[in-house]
C-alpha cells in the first residue's frame, strides 16, 4: 500500500520542524519545503539570524532540519503571489482607511491555496503546516478547524478563511500537543532550531513601521497630513496621515486634551480621523463581508434566522458572547450579548461553537 505524501511548509522554527518529524513517525512520506514569498537574497538584513518565516535564516534553518530528519527538502518560489495578495492588499486597505490582517491573506492566498495547488500537481496528498490548531470532520460532512489544546497560543482565527477542499487537504499535526511539549520534542531529538525563539512580526515590516512602509510601497503617494476631528466636525488638532492610525487607539495622538481619547473612525474620503471619548469605542454590533461558512453551511443561516456563536474580533480577543444572523448576500450582522471595544474595519471576525469555527467575514461597518 502506497504511503500517503504530505508536503509539509517549514519556516525554520520549531513548530513547523517538530510537526514534520511527527508526520514521519505517523508514516507519511514528508517532503519539506520553505515558501519564498519575500525578501530577495540581496535585501536580507544583517542581524536577522532569527528572522521570521520569509527570511534567508528560515531557509537555512528549515534545509537543517529536513538533513537531520532525512526527508526531502525544496524551496518554491511565491513571491508573485505574495506581492499581490499579501503586500498590495495591505497597502491598498491602509490607504481606505481599513485596518486589515496580513497573516490571513497569507494563510488562504499562498501558504493554501499557492502550496497546495503546486503541492497536489507533484502527487502529494496533503499539505502540513506547525499551526496550533485541528482539523475535523464534522457529523454534517464538513470540513472544519477546532481549537488547539494550547490556548495560549491557539491560532484559529487566522485560519478561519480556508475552504472546504483546502481542509480536506490539510494535516496540522501539533495542535494536540502544549508549547512546552513541542520545545520538549524538538530538545530530545537534537532539532538544530529546538531553542530557536517565536517570529512575533509581520514577515515583511521587521520594524514594525506599517505607515513608512506605505510611504516607501507607494513612493511618498500615502495621504498625508489631514485634522483630528470630533464625530460633530469640531477640528482638534492635525493628524500625520491616516496611515498611521487604527480604531481604539489612544497612543501617539499628540492632542492635549487633558484627559485620555481614542480614534473611533478614520474617514479617507476627507483625510479625517475622528476622535472621541472611551465609551465610544465600544459597539453593541457589527456588519461583516466575504463571509466563509466552515463548520455550518450558509443555508442554516437562512432556515433558522439566527444563531449563538462567540465572536472574536481580532487575534488577542478572548471572544464575546453573540447571535448571527444572514444580512444579504455574503454578509452577516453580528449582535453581541454585551458592547465589545474597538470593532475595527478589514480586520476578521471570526464566529465559534464548542470550540469549532463555524465561519468567519471581514468587518466592513459598525
Amino acid at each position: 500500500m502506497r504511503k500517503k505524501k504530505v508536503v509539509v511548509g517549514m519556516s525554520g522554527g520549531v513548530d513547523s520542524s517538530v510537526a514534520a518529524y511527527l508526520l514521519k513517525e505517523q508514516g507519511y512520506e514528508v517532503i519539506g519545503v520553505t515558501m519564498q514569498i519575500w525578501q530577495e537574497e540581496a535585501q536580507e538584513k544583517p542581524g536577522r539570524e532569527e528572522g521570521g518565516c520569509c527570511g534567508l535564516s528560515a531557509v537555512e534553518d528549515a534545509r537543517r532540519v529536513a538533513q537531520f530528519l532525512g526527508i526531502p527538502y525544496y524551496v518554491m518560489n511565491f513571491r508573485k503571489e505574495f506581492r499581490e495578495k499579501v503586500v498590495d492588499y495591505f497597502v491598498g486597505e491602509y490607504l481606505h482607511g481599513r485596518t486589515p490582517n496580513p497573516c490571513i491573506a497569507c494563510n488562504r492566498y499562498v501558504k493554501w491555496e499557492s502550496l497546495l495547488h503546486r503541492s497536489l500537481a507533484i502527487g502529494a496528498d496533503y499539505i502540513a503546516t506547525g499551526h496550533y490548531a485541528r482539523v475535523e470532520r464534522l457529523a454534517n460532512g464538513r470540513y472544519a478547524i477546532c481549537h488547539s489544546v494550547t490556548a495560549a497560543k491557539d491560532q484559529t482565527y487566522a485560519l478561519y478563511s480556508l475552504t472546504q477542499e483546502q481542509l480536506a487537504h490539510t494535516l496540522m499535526p501539533i495542535g494536540s500537543y502544549e508549547k512546552d511539549k513541542i520545545r520538549s520534542i524538538a530538545r530530545e531529538l537534537g532539532l538544530p532550531v529546538a531553542n530557536k525563539p517565536d517570529s512575533q512580526e509581520i514577515c515583511f515590516i521587521p520594524d514594525h513601521d506599517y505607515a513608512g512602509f506605505i510611504d516607501r510601497e507607494t513612493k511618498g503617494q500615502a495621504p498625508g497630513p489631514g485634522n483630528f476631528v470630533t464625530a460633530g466636525g469640531e477640528t482638534l488638532g492635525v493628524h500625520k496621515g491616516i496611515t498611521h492610525y487604527t480604531i481604539g487607539q489612544r497612543k501617539g495622538l499628540e492632542l492635549a486634551m487633558g484627559r485620555p481619547v481614542f480614534v473611533t473612525q478614520i474617514r479617507p474620503e476627507t483625510n479625517e480621523v475622528v476622535i472621541g471619548e472611551g465609551e465610544d469605542v465600544f459597539s453593541k454590533e457589527l456588519l461583516c463581508g466575504q463571509v466563509n461558512y466552515m463548520a455550518m453551511e450558509e443555508g442554516e443561516l437562512d432556515a433558522k434566522g439566527t444563531r449563538r456563536a462567540v465572536a472574536k474580533i481580532r487575534y488577542a480577543h478572548k471572544g464575546a458572547g453573540c447571535r448571527i444572523e444572514k444580512a444579504g448576500e455574503g454578509r452577516i450582522r453580528c449582535t453581541f450579548e454585551e458592547p465589545v471595544r474597538a470593532v475595527t474595519p478589514g480586520q476578521a471576525v471570526v464566529f465559534y461553537e464548542d470550540g469549532y469555527v463555524l465561519g468567519g467575514g471581514t468587518i466592513i461597518r459598525e
